[in-house]
């Protein structure tokens, strides 16, 4: 199977060469769907989805890279996908953050940097009968199992 994720990824690739979108996942799942996450600097279009769709399906079945039948999705990670890349980290910079830690606990608040190592973030910390404080904390990424952008409807 990852000769068929190798050639989908080089195929991708060669789609979006030039552009500000890049790869978040390349996975087959267990029911035959072929799903592909691309994202960009500026988000992604659905007529990016579609051109990277024709490119890639068109070349798998012309290749007969995949010898059974199987579904192709190509779509942008949604709010439930964790971010995976730092160029998705540098495009949400600014926005809520929920971060799952390695000890099972869950810390919230506005991201404000990242680099290869860590990530900062401003919690809004509150001590009994004390008015809540903005902590700016560096979290490394040894120590996140997960980061997901919140959504609020305030």
């Amino acid at each position: 199977m990852s000769a068929v994720i190798d050639r989908v990824t080089s195929l991708v690739e060669e789609k979006i060469t030039g552009t500000d979108l890049f790869i978040v996942d390349i996975k087959m799942l267990p029911n035959n769907k072929l799903m592909i996450l691309v994202d960009g600097d500026n988000g992604v279009g659905i007529e990016s989805c579609i051109g990277i769709s024709r490119h890639v399906g068109y070349h798998l079945e012309e290749e007969n890279v995949i010898d059974h039948a199987y579904t192709l999705e190509v779509s942008s990670p949604g709010l439930d996908y964790p971010l995976k890349m730092q160029r998705q980290f540098v495009k949400n910079t600014g926005r809520t953050v929920v971060v799952k830690m390695n000890d099972g606990s869950k810390r919230e608040g506005k991201l404000l940097s990242s680099n290869e190592k860590a990530i900062v973030i401003e919690e809004a910390l509150k001590e009994k009968g004390k008015k809540a404080q903005l902590v700016e904390n560096e979290i490394g990424f040894d120590q996140i199992v997960e980061v997901k952008v919140t959504v609020s409807f305030k």
